[in-house]
């Protein structure tokens, strides 16, 4: 039965624009977080799009497309767009983690969902990743030689996966299904898509939803270790105020940084067993380990409660708890992103905008991650080609579309200064801080609701910025049995 106020529930080929190569047909399907979720019914299909628009004659990448359909039988016009973060991962598999957080955005409005060119099911732009480089034996040369390799690889030109061809792709999604404008919520990398479709299609966007916010005037890569740093300090901080977590872990902060000191000289090897396997491996951890170890379990209140107990395990010779959990997460990552895919975006959105002169090099040198992050980006990006960008991408979006801002005040990678910089060309924006939260806010609390009403009414609620405020943050970890009551 064909549902008012859509068209997403046809099978019916649907006209697209001239730039499109082809016809969008939906048909019944499940999506995942992963081989181990359970499954959420959809509509799936494939819209097929030229590799560069600017040559209709260029290959056709396919790009995957999943709607959720709303559950009222008359929903709301607009759907409600996902953009994941990254750079490099997929749409349908990022709400298919979170889904529980949009129920209320559900019962009225699809959620439309669309896997950016390189990243899903849209021609992911992938590579094997070398062991030794996940495990963090990280060397210009050794960079170099794998991006030589991977670029030999890849079955797409890597220059067309940029955020300025992506947000063509979702317009002409947009205009295949019919929906009159979106609704954009991205998080992370996905707050610059976001921006830079609502300057690009402004017609076409009815709110915006900017979670984790990356300004679009801010090139990524040269504060990203001195915010993690800035991130661990609060950390510590916070549980030298906490007379628990103090009594506990006297001095963490110390002990950290004689942790980092002894493993610059001396790299342990540690045995644990596999995530997946199970099987024991052992594992050489250093400082470079250990920077990506901490980094990665800053950015979740969850992970961020655990932090204290790792670390001094750590410093006590116990690495085992330590490495599992960072062995963890790296992986969930690596399995997540699409390295091509982001590599496409930062060597022709960030790194090019570097400024030499204006980097502190001492206040990276002084950071427990040190300039490895920002010497790996550099060594990518010297052998990735750069691809098509619009001529004003870098610049602020300003906009009198209604447009919520949301931030973590231990946000480790895209703090609320952040959120402070992208608003200040926005003359319908709500900013909100979570006190002691970390990158990405849509599970907090009642953030669902907030959303919902934000949707529904274009602007903040009486009492949601309190209630956002007051959200529960984890208590930090006195032993593995898990936080005191």
């Amino acid at each position: 039965m064909l549902r008012s106020g859509t068209l997403v529930l046809t099978t019916i080929l649907l006209a697209i624009s001239s730039q499109g190569a082809g016809a969008l047909e939906l048909q019944g399907c499940r999506i995942s977080a992963g081989p181990s979720f359970p499954g959420i019914k959809a509509r799936c299909g494939t819209l097929e799009r030229p590799e560069n628009p600017d040559d209709p004659e260029s290959p056709v990448l396919s790009i995957r497309v999943a709607v959720v359909p709303a559950l009222n039988l008359q929903p709301q016009p607009d759907p409600l767009v996902l953009l994941a973060g990254g750079p490099g991962q997929g749409a349908i598999q990022f709400y298919s983690a979170v889904a529980r957080a949009f129920d209320r955005v559900h019962s009225d409005r699809d959620i439309l969902l669309v896997d950016q060119r390189g990243t899903g099911g849209s021609a992911r732009l992938d590579c094997p990743v070398d062991d030794e480089l996940i495990d963090g034996q990280f060397s210009v040369e050794m960079t170099v030689e794998f991006m030589h390799a991977c670029l030999d690889e890849l079955p797409h030109d890597p220059r067309y996966f940029t955020t300025s061809i992506a947000v063509q792709d979702l317009e002409a999604v947009r205009e295949a299904l019919g929906y009159p404008s979106l609704n954009l919520y991205g998080v992370s990398y996905g707050t610059r898509v976001a921006q830079h479709y609502a300057r690009r299609y402004p017609d076409s966007t009815r709110t915006i939803i900017l979670d984790g916010v990356v300004p679009p005037q801010l090139a990524l890569g040269p504060e990203i270790a001195t915010e993690a740093q800035k991130a661990i300090d609060n950390i510590f901080a916070r549980c030298a105020a906490d007379t628990a977590c103090d009594e506990r872990f006297p001095d963490i902060a110390a002990a950290f940084i004689a942790l980092k000191n002894k493993l610059t000289k001396n790299p342990v090897s540690v045995s644990v067993a596999h995530p997946v396997t199970g099987r024991v491996e052992k594992v050489s951890f250093g400082r470079q380990e250990l920077a990506g170890a901490v980094r990665l379990l800053a950015y979740s209140p969850n992970s961020i409660a655990m932090l204290p107990l790792l670390v001094a395990e750590a410093a006590n010779g116990n690495y085992q708890p330590l490495v599992a959990q960072f062995q963890m997460t790296l992986m969930s990552m690596t399995d997540a992103l699409a390295l091509g895919m982001h590599n496409a975006v930062m060597c022709t959105e960030d790194v090019p905008f570097y400024v030499a002169d204006a980097i502190d090099m001492a206040a990276l040198d002084a950071s427990f991650m040190g300039s490895m992050q920002l010497e790996a980006l550099e060594a990518i990006c010297s052998v990735w080609p750069a691809g098509p960008i619009d001529d004003d991408f870098k610049q602020p979006l300003s906009t009198a579309i209604p447009t919520l801002l949301l931030s973590g005040s231990a946000d480790p990678i895209t703090p609320p200064r952040f959120a402070d910089m992208a608003a200040r060309n926005l003359r319908k924006a709500w900013l909100l801080t979570g006190e002691n939260q970390g990158h990405g806010q849509i599970t907090v609390g009642c953030m669902p609701r907030i959303v919902e009403r934000f949707i529904n009414t274009e602007q903040l609620g009486d009492g949601d910025a309190e209630c956002f405020q007051s959200s529960f943050v984890m208590p930090f970890f006195l032993d593995f049995s898990g936080p005191q009551p």
